[in-house]
C-alpha cells in the first residue's frame, strides 16, 4: 500500500480544512456522493435528543432476495465530541458495499460519564435487530463496528453482556465485531477528563479486556501502527486475550495514523488503502449469528 502517498493525500487534505475554515469531516463529506444510498435521518431510539440514528441503505441492493448484512458504526470522540452527520463518509462506504448502516448518536461527558454511554450503545443495537427487516437487512447477521472510543463500545459491549442482556439482546445475536484503533486496555488514566468520565468506582469495568470468556462473537480488529493517540498495544494485548480463551480474532496491521485508518474509508482515500476492501470481505464472510454462543441468563 502507498502509505507515503495516503499520507500526502491527508496532508493536503488539512491544508484545504485551514484554508476553508471547514473540519476535516465535513471537507471528506463534500467529497462523498449521494447516489450510492437512500438515507432515512433523525430517527430516534430513546428519548434524549442524542439518542438517535441515521439508516443508509444502498441504492443497489444485492440479487437473489437475501437480507444484507446490519452494520451498527459506532464513531469515536474520546466519549466526548462528534455527530452522526460527521460520519455520512463511513455510511456511504460501507452502504456502497451492499450493507445496511445503522450509524447511532449517543451520549457524551460531560452531559453523561461512564456507563451511560454504553446504555445508549445496547438500546440502539436493540433497535437495529428489531428494525433491520424494514429496511431489507437480515438481523441474524448483525454486526458492531466502531472506531477508537466507538471500538471500546462495540468491544464491551461484546464482551461484558450486562448492557445488550438488560435490552432484551443475547451474545450470540451479534455475528460479529468490527474494530479500529480501539482502547481496550487503556488503564490507569493519565488524563483528568478521562478520570471524571470513567469514575474510579466503575473504571475497571470500562476495560474490554477485563471481559474476555471466549465466547464472544468473532471479531475483525485494525490497527494502524503510526497510532499515536491509541497505543497499537491494545489491539494486540486484547487480541491476545481473545485468543488464549479461544475466540476467533483477525487482527490487520495498516501503515496508517489514528484518523487516517477510517479516513481510508473516505472516497479521495480508499483506492490508497485495503482497509475498506479488508473490511468489505470480512463482513461478507459472516455467517449469521452462532447458536451455542452463551445467551443471557
Amino acid at each position: 500500500m502507498p502509505s507515503a502517498l495516503l499520507n500526502s493525500l491527508l496532508l493536503v487534505t488539512t491544508a484545504g480544512v485551514a484554508l476553508s475554515a471547514c473540519s476535516p469531516a465535513h471537507l471528506v463529506n463534500a467529497w462523498t456522493p449521494r447516489s450510492t444510498y437512500q438515507a432515512t435521518t433523525g430517527i430516534m431510539y430513546g428519548q434524549s435528543t442524542r439518542q438517535s440514528l441515521d439508516v443508509y441503505v444502498p441504492a443497489r441492493r444485492a440479487e437473489g432476495g437475501a437480507g444484507m448484512p446490519v452494520v451498527v458504526f459506532f464513531y469515536g470522540g474520546s466519549w466526548q465530541d462528534g455527530t452522526r452527520d460527521e460520519y455520512r463518509f463511513v455510511g456511504e462506504a460501507l452502504a456502497s458495499r451492499g450493507f445496511l448502516v445503522v450509524l447511532p448518536d449517543y451520549r457524551t461527558y460531560p452531559e453523561v460519564v461512564f456507563p451511560a454511554f454504553m446504555q445508549d450503545a445496547a438500546l440502539a443495537v436493540r433497535w437495529a435487530r428489531d428494525h433491520a427487516q424494514a429496511f431489507g437487512g437480515d438481523s441474524g447477521r448483525l454486526i458492531l463496528m466502531g472506531h477508537s472510543a466507538g471500538a471500546q463500545i462495540v468491544a464491551l459491549l461484546a464482551t461484558d453482556t450486562r448492557y445488550l442482556c438488560a435490552n432484551g439482546v443475547a451474545q450470540h445475536d451479534i455475528a460479529a465485531v468490527v474494530g479500529l484503533a480501539g482502547p481496550y486496555d487503556f488503564l490507569p488514566l493519565q488524563s483528568a477528563v478521562l478520570r471524571r468520565i470513567f469514575p474510579e468506582a466503575v473504571r475497571d469495568e470500562s476495560q474490554p479486556i477485563r471481559f474476555v470468556s471466549g465466547h464472544e462473537p468473532p471479531m475483525w480488529l485494525g490497527v494502524g501502527d503510526r497510532d499515536s493517540l491509541v497505543d497499537p498495544g491494545n489491539t494486540d494485548r486484547f487480541a491476545r486475550r481473545l485468543r488464549e480463551r479461544g475466540a476467533d480474532v483477525q487482527v490487520h496491521r495498516y501503515d496508517l495514523g489514528h484518523a487516517l485508518l477510517l479516513g481510508a474509508l473516505a472516497v479521495p482515500f480508499r483506492k490508497f488503502s485495503t482497509v475498506l476492501d479488508d473490511i468489505t470481505a470480512y463482513v461478507n464472510s459472516v455467517p449469521a449469528s452462532a447458536p451455542e454462543t452463551v445467551a443471557c441468563p
